[in-house]
């Protein structure tokens, strides 16, 4: 057991809090956290942090406001029972698409969550693969950025994936898929799309880059309703591409996203668990890599004042 290091959670994720547990040798720690009839969401910590390092885990997915509050809640109630740190470890960060004023008179809700977080009573963050790396600069305290692309890049290596091209769903995540293809030694593609409206859908216009006879890895850090994915995939084979593959972080899944994956040409859908896959979310073509490692390392690396670079070096 590390000393002074406690691990706690909310209702988000507790099977990822437990694995992490297990890769750290560190209990779960003991809180009370549910909610009242009125809606109202009651935290009680049952047990002493009076001078440790504790580590709250929980991405704010579905339902996502109720995960929202229930973190800052949790951080609230660690911080009155005198918690020396308090590390917000959020692997899925909430709004992270709202980061921008790009209409009339919206909201920045990305930096709201940003200040939300901090003025609760947070001494750090860590979080993997933002929508956008400005979002770090939102926020007045410390960020650890993780990326799951180690990972997804291994499990195309070990299937021995031949010949591929790396996909951008669209020409914001070419930054993003270009890593992710220099991990693979393979050549980039990008999906040309315009969005039609504010509802998530998406027309995919054309392919720029060569993929036919190739194996395409369609690479974006998350699938909301899957409409991009899906498009961007018959773009692919209407283009000549072999199998087509999706890899990303966070597999949001809303709305139709099942059955369009499941009607969809692609071959196989690898995902991180930063977020809960209920069963009947659950596709054969849907594999799911664990980012437990990862996180436990990096809780280890803050925990001990180390270096989050050295996990991927």
């Amino acid at each position: 057991m590390i000393d002074e290091l406690k691990i706690f959670t909310g209702n988000s994720n507790p099977a990822l809090a437990k694995e992490i547990c297990d890769y750290l040798h560190t209990p779960l720690g003991e809180a009370e956290v549910f909610q009242f009839s009125n809606e109202n969401i009651f935290v009680k910590i049952d047990e002493s942090v009076r001078g440790d390092d504790v580590f709250i885990i929980q991405p704010t997915c579905s339902p996502v406001n109720q995960s929202i509050m229930e973190l800052l809640i949790m951080i609230d109630a660690l911080k009155r029972a005198s918690a020396r740190r308090i590390t917000a470890v959020i692997p899925y960060y909430p709004y992270a698409r709202s980061d921008k004023k790009d209409q009339p008179r919206i909201a920045i809700t990305a930096k709201l969550m940003a200040d939300l977080i901090t003025v609760a009573g947070t001494h750090r963050v860590l979080t993997m693969d933002l929508h956008a790396d400005q979002i770090q600069g939102f926020f007045n305290i410390p960020v650890d950025h993780l990326e799951a692309a180690p990972l997804l890049s291994e499990y195309f290596s070990k299937n021995n994936i031949k010949d591929p091209v790396v996909v951008s769903p669209d020409t914001g995540g070419v930054k993003r898929a270009r890593k992710f293809a220099s991990r693979l030694n393979a050549p980039l593609a990008i999906i040309d799309k315009r969005r039609v409206c504010n509802n998530e859908s998406a027309e995919v216009m054309n392919v720029i880059g060569e993929v036919k006879g190739m194996d395409a890895i369609i690479f974006d850090e998350e699938i909301m309703s899957a409409g991009t994915v899906a498009e961007a995939a018959e773009a692919l084979k209407r283009e000549g591409a072999k199998d087509i593959y999706a890899a990303c972080t966070h597999p949001v899944f809303s709305g139709p996203a099942i059955d369009r994956v499941k009607e969809s040409p692609l071959v196989e859908v690898i995902v991180t668990n930063t977020i809960p896959l209920p069963e009947e979310k659950r596709l054969d073509k849907i594999k799911v890599i664990s980012v437990a490692g990862l996180f436990g390392e990096a809780i280890r690396q803050i925990h001990q004042e180390g270096s989050i670079s050295t996990i991927f070096t």
